[in-house]
């Protein structure tokens, strides 16, 4: 385990991070607070979405520390759309299930997979490597990795073994494998070999730090303010 400090150290400007969550939920808000304190900027986003304004990742990019969005959509967060347009924010856009394959293949160490969405598209096919097999073509999209991945987990042991809570699993487990070094955000942390290990999703030799977490902090776009 490191603190909150530490864990803040290893973010610094310019690096591409990647942050699991979907919505906003599973999204490190400890994590994501502390790099707005220490005032990082210019960083290359992977993450399934822009969030909400207020709400997740979506704070980093209101605050404009983001110069570059991996991501599925950002419609729930007009700052993004506003900032693409203007050009502070460069956008590049994958289906969801692309986007999670992209990752997937960065955390298992492969070069890429192969997709058909876009095939006769001169608009998706502009850059990309074409592949045929048995007859049937595919463009080749290359795997994602990141220098730092940060994941938020409901429960976890000091070794790095992690339970995620509902759609907090969507991505969290994916983006835990592809960081060159992962932080995992805990709000639960218990002692290893405490948790039943038909419970773990992700292993502890994916997760480099732990963090324990100070809780979520802003209003869910369907609660009551």
């Amino acid at each position: 385990m490191i603190s909150l400090h530490e864990a803040g150290k290893l973010i610094k400007n310019d690096m591409t991070i990647m942050v699991g969550g979907f919505g906003g939920v599973g999204n490190p808000p400890s994590l994501i607070d502390e790099m707005i304190r220490n005032n990082v900027r210019n960083l290359t986003l992977i993450c399934n979405d822009a969030g909400f304004p207020h709400i997740g990742v979506g704070k980093l990019v209101t605050s404009e520390r983001i110069k570059r969005l991996i991501a599925s959509h950002i419609g729930s967060n007009p700052n993004a759309g506003k900032q693409m347009t203007n050009g502070t924010l460069e956008v590049e856009f994958f289906p969801q299930g692309t986007l999670a394959e992209k990752i997937r293949a960065g955390g298992v160490g492969l070069g890429g997979v192969l997709i058909d969405i876009g095939v006769d598209n001169p608009i998706v096919e502009k850059n990309k490597n074409k592949f045929e097999i048995n007859g049937l073509p595919y463009l080749i999209e290359p795997a994602l990795t990141a220098e730092v991945s940060i994941v938020y987990a409901k429960k976890g042991d000091r070794f790095g073994n992690l339970i995620y809570d509902t759609s907090a699993r969507n991505t969290n487990p994916l983006v835990a494998m592809a960081g060159d070094i992962t932080i995992a955000e805990v709000s639960e942390i218990v002692e290893t070999g405490e948790l039943d290990p038909e419970e773990v999703v992700t292993a502890g030799a994916f997760v480099d730090y732990v963090v324990q977490s100070k809780g979520v902090n802003w209003t869910w776009a369907w609660e009551s303010k």
